[in-house]
């Protein structure tokens, strides 16, 4: 409990230090000016979200593996916490837009795949409140989680292998090398701030779905047992009453 109480307060720390920076230490860009102030939550908000839906491909494919309710609480966890960085991505980059852009949306070959990305998994939660049956609900979860993460190279590499309304890849290629240096280190600053709070979250929302199955197994031992207390009341009552002996007629 004292390492929790100590890593959320770090984060905290760590969130404010990165907003600071991005706010009043980094330089003004050229053209863009204030609104390009966006670009260092818009763009740490994205790599959040391929790492939490990276834990989900992996936590899928190990629960179809190993069959352990652990792995499928893991991937729940990750698509939920997923979900939240991309709709902030989602929200940022239009404001981002249209500014710079003067539009707010286009349906260009990032945002459309993002978009779709966004609505996969937006079906798997959906799909996940359909089913009753645990075992049925994480086996095609995980069938459904695998395939919603195919989009995940296709969102990664739009830019590169199509002409966008994005740039080039700002970081790890194109015009990564015309960065500027401090840019590069609140840039770097707040990635890692938004990166640890999407650690924090991935790690409550796991221990909540752990808490919530072991509710489940509990109030399902529960039912049984009242089940069958009920039915062995019900037994021994009729046999009570067959074992009873008959009374007298009465004497007309």
């Amino acid at each position: 409990m004292r390492t929790r109480s100590i890593f959320t307060i770090f984060v905290t720390l760590l969130m404010f230090a990165a907003g600071y920076a991005a706010l009043f230490i980094a330089p003004d860009e050229k053209t863009m000016h204030a609104i390009q102030r966006i670009f260092y939550f818009h763009l740490p908000s994205w790599i959040a979200m391929f790492g939490a839906f990276c834990v989900v491909f992996y936590a899928n494919v190990a629960y179809l593996i190993t069959r352990k309710p652990k792995w499928d609480a893991l991937g729940v966890s990750g698509v939920e916490v997923g979900v939240v960085c991309c709709t902030v991505g989602l929200i940022t980059g239009p404001l981002w837009a249209h500014p710079v852009w003067g539009i707010w949306w286009t349906w260009d070959a990032r945002l459309t795949s993002t978009f779709v990305l966004w609505l996969l998994f937006i079906a798997y939660l959906l799909l996940r409140g359909l089913l009753e049956d645990p075992e049925k609900k994480a086996s095609l979860s995980a069938i459904f989680g695998i395939f919603a993460s195919l989009d995940i190279p296709l969102v990664y590499l739009a830019n590169r292998l199509w002409r966008t309304q994005h740039p080039q890849p700002v970081i790890l290629g194109g015009q990564g090398s015309g960065l500027d240096p401090t840019m590069g280190r609140v840039l770097l600053l707040c990635v890692i701030a938004i990166f640890c709070v999407m650690i924090l979250m991935l790690i409550d929302r796991y221990r909540l779905e752990l808490l919530r199955n072991e509710c489940a197994e509990l109030r399902f031992e529960i039912e049984s047992h009242n089940a069958d207390t009920q039915s062995f009341g019900g037994a021994g009552s009729s046999a009570s009453t067959a074992n009873e002996p008959a009374l007298p007629k009465a004497v007309r």
